[in-house]
């Protein structure tokens, strides 16, 4: 028997759609997924913060993974306007993504920022889901591998295994709206 991981499709919903929209999705999405004897993928969704429980109570039963956009690096305190990774947990999330490109462009987050987030999702149990990928300049310069390399080895802590932590390859020149 094998100890691959099956291939993951998470779909990250940005900041789209409404609680029927979302609720719509997630149960068209289960009846589907729940269809499949054998699925060949993991499958986990990504919503906005507010439909994380809603979706949540959707997806519940169907196999689909509930997963979040972000955490802060932080179990709590004073960070108005941020989730931490525990309250996540608490909601039934079981991956977050983090240091997606839109986060590290329109945020100014770091690896060192994403590194952090990581190892509090970690802390939390949860799996991360740590977003690489170079722009188009970088690719075209030929510095694809270099950029991807830096991020890797800057956001991703000790202790990153295949069970906790997924890399996403996302070229931020590929990634659509």
């Amino acid at each position: 028997m094998s100890n691959a991981r099956r291939p993951l499709i998470a779909g990250n919903w940005k900041m789209n759609g409404l609680m029927a929209d979302g609720n719509d999705l997630a149960g068209g999405l289960a009846q589907k997924y729940k269809a499949e004897s054998q699925p060949r993928f993991e499958m986990a969704v990504c919503p906005p913060f507010p439909l994380i429980v809603p979706v949540g109570n959707t997806l519940r039963g169907s196999g689909i993974a509930l997963g979040a956009q972000d955490c802060h690096a932080e179990d709590k305190g004073a960070h108005t306007g941020d989730v931490a990774a525990p309250m996540l947990k608490d909601v039934g999330c079981t991956y977050v993504i983090l240091g997606h490109s839109e986060r590290r462009a329109d945020h100014g987050e770091t690896d060192e920022t994403v590194r952090a987030k990581t190892e509090a999702a970690h802390r939390s149990g949860l799996s991360a889901i740590v977003c690489v990928g170079e722009t188009e300049s970088e690719r075209d310069a030929g510095k694809t591998m270099d950029v991807v390399r830096t991020q890797v080895e800057g956001s991703l802590p000790d202790g990153c295994t295949a069970a906790n932590t997924v890399i996403a390859y996302e070229p931020v020149w590929a990634i659509g709206t």
